[in-house]
């Protein structure tokens, strides 16, 4: 068995094996969904810290990891109220509770360094909050967002497993199609300097391949086509962002994959990093959305 062979059976069955994990947590409802996405979290910061020790700095791994998992339950909670589970009173109580805990833990950090006696404190003290906001704010937003998906357009408070299913599929129809059109038809490099392979070209076939998704999607789940379609496209434009991101972090630190917990695919960040940075927007489009009422 050749190595490129053998490379591709391991790359497909590993993709195999996240794609069951993955819709096993969607469709055993929102507390298998949080879990999934704090399992992302944890995995991810780790790794970012990962990243930022390839570069000499010394992170607080574990203050970190305990920060991003406060502030990811900052999103978890209120998706619970929108899901009628906890009522407003405990919302917030538990709302208050979270960010004095978080703003405690924010202090922490700052005081451990003074003790810790390593030669770059500030160096460290910013790799460690960044890497709480690069990957656990996004991911406590994409608790919200299905949430919001649910009030806005379907009036549900229940769990909608495919609601989420299909945003997920807009980041991954954006991956496929911008793969696919910049192989066939790619001539115009986009940022050669980070990722050499991407085109403009690509860029273009990502959107409309986001867009066809958020048309299904629509169409599926009886839903507003404007909506989706919007949705569709704010999403295309911040995952394109959110690869290059994680390819400059890559190329800074000189490493090729971000982990390795994921055999022929790297690590979580190689395979979230376009859904971690898309989520705050689509966030604030859907936020608007609801805001002036447009359906």
């Amino acid at each position: 068995m050749g190595d490129k062979l053998k490379n591709f059976l391991v790359r497909t069955a590993s993709g195999a094996v996240l794609l069951g994990i993955v819709l096993a947590a969607i469709f055993s409802g929102v507390w298998g969904y949080g879990a999934l996405l704090l399992f992302i979290t944890v995995v991810g910061v780790w790794e970012f810290y990962g990243l930022a020790r390839a570069k000499g700095s010394e992170p607080q791994r574990c203050m970190g990891v305990l920060m991003s998992i406060v502030l990811f339950f900052a999103g978890f909670v209120p998706s619970l109220y929108i899901y009628n589970v906890i009522d407003k009173s405990e919302l917030l109580v538990d709302g208050l509770l979270l960010l004095m805990l978080c703003a405690i833990l924010l202090v922490l950090t700052f005081v451990i360094e003074v003790f810790r006696n390593r030669k770059t404190p500030i160096y460290n003290i910013a790799t460690t909050i960044m890497g709480t906001l690069y990957v656990a704010l996004p991911m406590a937003t994409l608790m919200i967002i299905p949430a919001i998906l649910n009030v806005v357009i379907y009036c549900s408070d229940t769990w909608i497993p495919w609601v989420f299913l299909f945003y997920l599929l807009l980041v991954w129809g954006n991956d496929v199609f911008a793969y696919l059109v910049g192989v066939t038809m790619g001539k115009h490099r986009m940022c050669e300097r980070l990722s050499p392979k991407k085109s403009w070209e690509g860029f273009a076939g990502g959107i409309a391949g986001s867009v066809a998704v958020g048309a299904i999607a629509a169409a599926v789940l009886g839903g507003s086509y404007g909506v989706w379609i919007g949705l569709a496209v704010v999403v295309a434009l911040s995952s394109v962002v959110g690869d290059l991101i994680e390819s400059m972090f890559k190329r800074d630190a000189g490493v090729k994959d971000s982990g390795s917990i994921m055999p022929g695919h790297g690590g979580i960040l190689d395979r979230f990093d376009a859904l971690i940075i898309s989520a705050p927007f689509a966030l604030i489009y859907l936020w608007v959305v609801m805001m002036f009422d447009i359906i």
